[in-house]
């Protein structure tokens, strides 16, 4: 175990932006991290792991220590399921083609999300009608003040919409290090729902779609709207699709009535951020190295050597502009540091 100083963090986070850690050092086992957390206080280090969903928008002053756990393992299979454990520090979209490969099925609609599986449940990733809870069963987390492993079932996360217990009461108590999915081994049940799935279906011919076939339409439609971050800085979506109670939606589709949205329950509907900030005017635009993409006005880019205060300030211009247009705030789904 090696411990850097002065360390660019630059090819650790997906926006590419290039701040500098104190110290750093990667974990690769679990005796390293006990070490780590036992050497040095909770305020004294920086837990990162993809980089995929935060921006840094300052030098860290402290030791940042890079998740770097890795291994899947089969706990138990029946004839219909099987229970994977993979290591906190495997990449999220590895682990997807992992499971294709072996036809285990839950996860394929969560294809090409940046990021590694540690991160997974902090904010119960979602795309194309799957969210990660569907199919978690459980983690395993290291409790940062005494090095203590505990185990969180499903209920325990407490999960929300790109929300969990690890975002909210449990915020930096614990580090997630192995993540517990219950997949399909047959039987697959898919999931096409989502308008853009069954688009890609039909123009590729298929009718009875597998596991592989949702993937390869999922990845298709996540790159014809979506910038690779390894081609240009970015973190994804930016901001969380607001959700209205059902006098607020009232009101807003009285006047936008071509708003497209999703009803969440009798009670709630979900509004494309999205459209939201292509309506505020601001998709494609550009301002220095910081801007918007050009097909996706829900992602924020770095076009080179935008700093991380850059992209914040105009992640604030759309959050006002947005909030005077429609009387919606809509709400950042990054973490800004």
């Amino acid at each position: 175990m090696f411990i850097e100083k002065n360390k660019s963090l630059r090819n650790y986070n997906t926006f590419g932006i290039d701040v500098t850690a104190r110290a750093f050092v990667s974990v690769e086992s679990l005796e390293d991290l006990r070490t780590i957390l036992k050497d040095y206080t909770p305020d004294e280090v920086f837990i990162l792991g993809g980089g995929s969903n935060m921006l840094l928008t300052a030098p860290i002053d402290k030791l940042v220590v890079h998740i770097n756990l890795k291994g899947i393992e089969v706990l138990s299979r029946t004839e219909d399921e099987v229970i994977l454990e993979i290591q906190a520090g495997e990449n999220w979209h590895e682990l997807v083609m992992y499971c294709i490969e072996n036809d285990f099925g839950g996860i394929e609609n969560l294809s090409l999300i940046p990021g590694n599986t540690g991160t997974a449940p902090i904010q119960n990733i979602g795309a194309y009608g799957v969210e990660l809870e569907d199919v978690f069963e459980s983690c395993t987390a290291i409790e940062c003040t005494t090095g203590v492993l505990r185990s969180f079932s499903r209920e325990e996360c407490k999960f929300g919409y790109r929300n969990s217990i690890f975002k909210d009461e449990a915020k930096d108590q614990y580090i997630i290090t192995s993540v517990m999915l219950r997949l399909t081994s047959k039987n697959h049940k898919i999931n096409s729902s989502y308008g853009a799935i069954s688009d890609v279906l039909a123009k590729r011919n298929i009718e009875n779609p597998t596991i592989k076939d949702i993937s390869e339409a999922v990845i298709s439609i996540r790159r014809s709207k979506l910038p690779d971050p390894a081609e240009i800085g970015n973190s994804g979506s930016f901001f969380k699709n607001p959700v209205l109670s059902s006098e607020e939606f009232k009101k807003f589709r009285s006047k936008n009535p071509e708003a497209p949205y999703y009803e969440v329950s009798a009670t709630q509907f979900k509004i494309p951020a999205g459209w939201l900030i292509d309506q505020a005017g601001f998709k494609g635009k550009r301002y220095g190295d910081a801007g918007i993409h050009k097909h996706q006005a829900l992602v924020l880019v770095n076009h080179g050597n935008a700093s991380g205060s850059e992209i914040w300030n105009l992640a604030l211009k759309i959050q006002k502009k947005v909030k005077e247009d429609f009387g919606i705030y809509i709400e950042p789904e990054v973490n800004v540091i």
